[in-house]
């Protein structure tokens, strides 16, 4: 069953993904995936990297003009100032996406986040969409709130009738957890 987190831009996100990692880690509940996390260079944003959560690292945006030739920069999508780094994050992020053939426990999924970057990748999303169909896939993935134009993938997994969804605010954030954790823990049951 899957769990979304519904956030705004600066709440913690990571943080709070991370966090909800080490207490499932905790209980002995097995998790796989990748977050998300800035890249800062003189105290000013430069990029997002995709981290797995067995430590793997690989580029998924920077600021354009990073010292790549344009050539390189014209053929890459763009979200605001920054070019996607389609190859890498699909060579980073797709394998721990995958479902393993375990017998026993299954790995909750972790997914931070499916956004606009991340969906240039038709792989992503249809392993977002096959994962998210599977009946034996516990998914906490993040989404983010509209600006602007809805992101149709995620519009569909916010609407999602078996889903439990979490808005998460600077107000809330730190007291949420525990009931995030065991959400995971229910679902994983069923």
């Amino acid at each position: 069953m899957p769990l979304f987190f519904v956030l705004s831009q600066g709440v913690g996100k990571t943080t709070l993904v991370q966090k909800v990692c080490a207490a499932l880690k905790e209980n002995h509940i097995l998790t796989q995936g990748f977050y998300t996390e800035e890249v800062r260079s003189g105290g000013r944003r430069t990029g997002f990297d995709v981290v797995t959560l067995s430590g793997n690292r690989g580029p998924l945006a920077r600021v354009s003009g990073g010292g790549q030739p344009q050539e390189t920069q014209r053929h890459e999508p763009r979200v605001g100032q920054y070019s996607v780094k389609l190859q890498a994050f699909e060579q980073t992020a797709l394998p721990v996406l995958k479902f393993p053939n375990l017998a026993g426990e299954k790995p909750v999924m972790v997914i931070d986040e499916i956004g606009k970057m991340e969906m240039f990748s038709g792989t992503f999303t249809q392993t977002v969409r096959t994962l998210i169909a599977r009946e034996d896939a516990t998914v906490l993935a993040t989404i983010p709130i509209a600006k602007g134009q809805p992101l149709p993938l995620v519009e569909e997994l916010r609407t999602k009738k078996d889903a439990y969804v979490f808005t998460i605010s600077k107000e809330n954030r730190n007291s949420i957890l525990s009931e995030i954790a065991a959400a995971v823990q229910l679902s994983i049951k069923t």
